[in-house]
């Protein structure tokens, strides 16, 4: 049995057969609603914004012409329904101020990572991303979380290649610099411990 693929569905609900639909929203609901849930940074609010993501990707089907995947285009709906839904809401993300940070601190921090619990360290990553700014916590989402193509990641949020290659290293310090204030304290005292 072949398995079909998104643009066979696409052809499937633009023949009138929507029940064809659902297959894509199946496929894809993990996606939409993890990217939404780091935008909007509630569970209920990612639910809602999931949905109006997939209702405006059905109404816009016709307008989806192929030329990148239907994944990408996906993205690019969930991406702008979710900054919409945060500045309707007028919700502010708070941002940490980051000083320089240099490449040994990197090393070090990424030692002490390894003495956190796997689901600790999901936690923690989880939560100094929130301390992100929006633009930031999205690229590091899209390249390390989807683990997407930087070409794809310019598509989606509609900056150059070499810019998202230069805020995805900006970001990455920043998140490196956050994690390092919330780890190196735990990394001391293991290591007090021995």
């Amino acid at each position: 049995m072949t398995q079909n693929t998104d643009q066979d569905y696409i052809d499937q609900i633009r023949s009138g057969n929507v029940n064809a639909y659902s297959m894509l929203v199946a496929k894809y609901k993990n996606m939409v609603f993890t990217l939404a849930l780091r935008i909007v940074e509630n569970r209920e609010d990612a639910e809602e914004v999931s949905q109006d993501t997939f209702i405006k990707a059905y109404r816009k089907l016709d307008s989806f012409k192929g030329t990148s995947k239907f994944s990408t285009w996906l993205y690019r709906i969930v991406y702008n329904t979710s900054l919409d839904y945060v500045k309707k809401n007028k919700r502010v993300v708070l941002s940490e101020h980051i000083d320089e940070i240099n490449e040994s601190d990197i090393g070090s921090m990424q030692n002490a990572l390894t003495y956190i619990e796997d689901k600790e360290r999901k936690e923690t990553i989880e939560k100094a991303l929130l301390k992100l700014p929006e633009e930031e916590r999205i690229l590091l989402t899209l390249f390390y979380f989807e683990e997407l193509p930087l070409k794809e990641i310019s598509e989606i949020v509609k900056i150059s290649y070499d810019n998202v290659k230069i805020k995805l290293h900006r970001s990455r310090k920043k998140l490196f610099h956050i994690l390092k204030n919330v780890v190196e304290p735990i990394y001391l005292n293991h290591g007090s411990r021995k």
